[in-house]
């Protein structure tokens, strides 16, 4: 690995998240809240301070165009890791502290949605525009953002593309990496642009709607009420937010052939979409079951409530349109479920995403038809594409370790707080950027009670779950630590 090209990627992306720090300036000025102007203006600074001391280790162009793919994985670590520090400034002016400015920035950037925010009162409105700013940001991720803005990233950009969006079936729409992730941005934009739009027309102001907006389409969750979408009394916005946190858990480039290729039978012939959409109406349907035998909701609203906690849930968005920590059992054990499935592949969600899913099952299924079969032959595909032996192998490997970390977490966790529900939820909702869990973590509460080390636990577990562990994997590896110019 040539260090010099890592550390000067994540230089220069380093300081392009400086200009992204200006705009809470920019909406701090508009909403005259000229207190909130220095925290995000000493955020740009050490940002772009930081980037330009990295860029002093030059790296030409051709080195950044030569990059390997270990060199691509170290720069999505070391980028978002760098991402998240820079991200936690300006918490600190908040007087939050070290840890917990660090736990809401992590928390923020990995679109998880965990708060350790208890008054939400004593915060001015840029502040929560920032904290929905970050999760955007992080949502489609910004080294796909930068591979598309950057002409620094034209060759290199497919294997940092790669590196930070994983997918078992790598899929492109053009020719042209770079116009790829332009074309995801573009879509991901207008979608936020579109759902501000609908909620503004709706009745709320465009504060909380561009606020909103930006945590769903980032499948993040921040909110500017208390009292996440609960606190806005109205099923139009519940279905709206329900609608858009749904896309944000499909396939981007499924959207792509949708929106842009007019290819309006795609969604259907895609396995994946298929199965993500059976699964959500179905757990949507068994809680809203649930909700009217054993809590006496009414037929609708418990529909309404069931379909938007299961979508929330299955796309890590974790807003939530009840207080489903004060369910009964049955529904709470349904609810559990969607954390541990996630959503698509390519998409702003965290989890283990459905494809992986379909691929387990299919393995499966092969290894008992060879139990009964020796000599047969049965190929796995996903989406039409058969899947190679060491395609499998990275596969089934992601699985193994994305349960054995949470295990480890959920052991550790478990010792710590001794508390078995924070430990078991508490470590798939971290890992799998869902945000909220039951109990003491619910959707109403907060994340502030825990232990220093529980916030640490959790906020290794919220990004390795957003980098979806290869590239911190590799990171273990002890060849990647050997350098060479």
């Amino acid at each position: 690995m040539r260090l010099n090209v890592v550390i000067n990627t994540v230089g220069i992306i380093l300081r392009y998240i400086a200009l992204m720090m200006i705009l809470p300036v920019i909406f701090a000025l508009c909403y005259q809240e000229y207190s909130s102007i220095l925290p995000y203006l000493a955020g740009a600074f050490v940002s772009l301070l930081t980037g330009f001391l990295f860029s002093l280790n030059k790296a030409s162009e051709k080195d950044i165009d030569t990059m390997n793919k270990a060199e691509a994985l170290a720069c999505a670590f070391f980028a978002w890791i760098f991402f998240a520090l820079v991200a936690s400034v300006p918490y600190l002016f908040y007087k939050l502290g070290v840890i917990n400015s660090l736990f809401e920035a992590v928390s923020g950037v990995s679109t998880t949605g965990a708060t350790i925010l208890e008054d939400f009162s004593l915060y001015p409105k840029t502040f929560f525009f920032y904290r929905s700013m970050t999760q955007w940001f992080g949502g489609m991720g910004i080294i796909v953002l930068f591979v598309a803005v950057l002409p620094k990233f034209a060759v290199a950009g497919r294997q940092m593309f790669f590196a930070e969006s994983p997918n078992p079936v790598e899929e492109k729409v053009t020719p042209r990496i770079r116009h790829t992730a332009s074309w995801l941005w573009g879509i991901y934009l207008g979608l936020t642009i579109l759902q501000t739009v609908i909620l503004k027309v709706s009745g709320l102001d465009f504060y909380n709607s561009i606020c909103t907006s930006l945590s769903t389409v980032g499948a993040g969750g921040f909110s500017p009420n208390p009292d996440s979408i609960i606190g806005y009394h109205n099923n139009f916005i519940t279905v709206n937010v329900m609608i858009f946190a749904f896309l944000a858990g499909t396939n981007f480039i499924l959207m792509y052939k949708f929106f842009v290729q007019r290819k309006f039978k795609a969604p259907f012939k895609s396995e994946e979409f298929i199965t993500y959409l059976i699964i959500t109406l179905l757990l949507g349907c068994l809680i809203a079951i649930s909700l009217c035998k054993n809590l006496n909701f009414t037929p609708l609203n418990a529909l309404i409530t069931g379909l938007f906690q299961t979508i929330s849930i299955i796309t890590s968005t974790g807003f939530a349109s009840s207080d489903f920590g004060q369910w009964d059992f049955s529904s709470k054990l349904l609810l559990l479920l969607p954390m541990f499935i996630g959503a698509s592949a390519i998409s702003a969600c965290g989890g283990l995403k459905i494809t992986r899913w379909i691929f387990v099952f299919k393995y499966i299924r092969r290894e008992l038809n060879k139990i009964v079969h020796p000599k047969g032959v049965y190929p796995i595909r996903l989406e039409g594409s058969a899947i190679n032996t060491e395609t499998a192998q990275q596969i089934m490997a992601f699985v193994i370790f994305y349960f054995v970390i949470f295990a480890l977490s959920a052991f550790l966790t478990g010792f710590i707080e001794q508390n078995s529900s924070i430990a078991i939820v508490g470590s798939i909702a971290s890992l799998g950027n869902v945000g909220p869990g039951f109990g003491a973590i619910g959707p109403l509460n907060h994340f502030n009670h825990l232990t220093d080390a529980t916030k640490l636990i959790f906020m290794f577990d919220m990004l390795v779950g957003r980098l979806e562990l290869i590239p911190f994997l590799a990171m273990l590896h002890k060849d990647m630590w050997q350098f060479k110019k």
